[in-house]
């Protein structure tokens, strides 16, 4: 059985509360969590309104009503992204900090476990609605929290620094909650090297039958110690081995010999009529 799907409202956040809007107040479930109704929407997707940031929200899991806990749902966290860069485009990631600091939530060298084929579900769908707006969609490395002990990821609309995202940005972002469908036919791995938007692994997940757990940035393996690599891998739940951005990546000492090591080509390549056309915007190259 399909596990469920929370998404998590915060109240201070701007896409958060616009989609919280957007989507009215669906029926009730009969729990709660710190008085708080869980809600059902009518295409089956669970939503909880919280009154903190994304980022600070720990342990939430552990809130949960002890029948939904068993369940691990996935929690998805719509959310806004403040790009220093000024890129605007539509964001997936993956949650935890592979490194030595916790500076936006979780805990050092802690990882969150990953959905990866409703992830990649979900670039796709961000995809095809970014080509319509004009915007780029595409992954973010692992770099945040907070610490969950389900499966976890942030859905996101990125702005510059004292920008404000559009109506038709959030209405992208709840389409593609609402409407993005695993697809078992997807090949699991854990994604190393590359920029913090990690464009190779994007353009695997749209050209290929490829899904990403975490995605560890070449910044993160230069931080990142042998345990940490091994709960990266077990924290991508079905993964076959590890897909690498570059020949560079493949020889970082914490990373090499973690899993097998996959090649790009080792996963089918989607039909035409699955993937939006070339002609769509790139993804931002730098980090935030």
């Amino acid at each position: 059985m399909e596990r469920p799907v929370l998404v998590v409202l915060s109240e201070p956040d701007p896409v958060a509360a616009a989609l919280s809007e957007l989507w009215g107040v669906p029926a009730a479930t009969g729990d709660h969590v710190g008085g708080a109704a869980v809600r059902r929407t009518p295409e089956g997707l669970l939503t909880l309104r919280r009154p903190g940031p994304h980022i600070h929200d720990e342990l939430l899991d552990a809130r949960l009503p002890p029948e939904l806990r068993a369940q691990e749902p996935t929690l998805l966290f719509p959310s806004v992204h403040r790009s220093r860069t000024g890129a605007r485009c539509l964001t997936v990631h993956p949650l935890g900090n592979p490194g030595a600091t916790a500076e936006l939530g979780g805990r050092p060298r802690t990882l969150v476990p990953t959905e990866p084929r409703r992830a990649a579900a979900i670039l796709r769908v961000l995809q095809e609605e970014g080509t319509r707006l004009g915007l780029p969609a595409t992954f973010e490395a692992t770099h945040h929290g907070p610490e969950l002990g389900v499966a976890a990821a942030f859905v996101e609309v990125a702005v510059p620094e004292g920008g404000a995202p559009t109506g038709p940005e959030v209405e992208a972002l709840g389409r593609a909650l609402r409407t993005a469908v695993p697809d078992p036919a997807d090949r699991v791995a854990l994604a190393a090297g590359g920029g913090h938007y990690a464009p190779r692994f994007t353009d695997l997940c749209r050209s290929r039958r490829w899904a990403f757990g975490h995605i560890l940035s070449r910044h993160a393996l230069e931080e990142l110690d042998r345990v940490t690599a091994q709960a990266a891998f077990e924290a991508t739940p079905g993964a076959e081995g590890v897909v690498f951005a570059t020949a560079r990546d493949r020889t970082h000492p914490s990373i090499v010999g973690i899993a097998t090591e996959l090649r790009d080509g080792e996963a089918a390549r989607r039909g035409a009529e699955q993937r939006p056309g070339p002609s769509g915007p790139s993804p931002p190259t730098s980090g935030t």
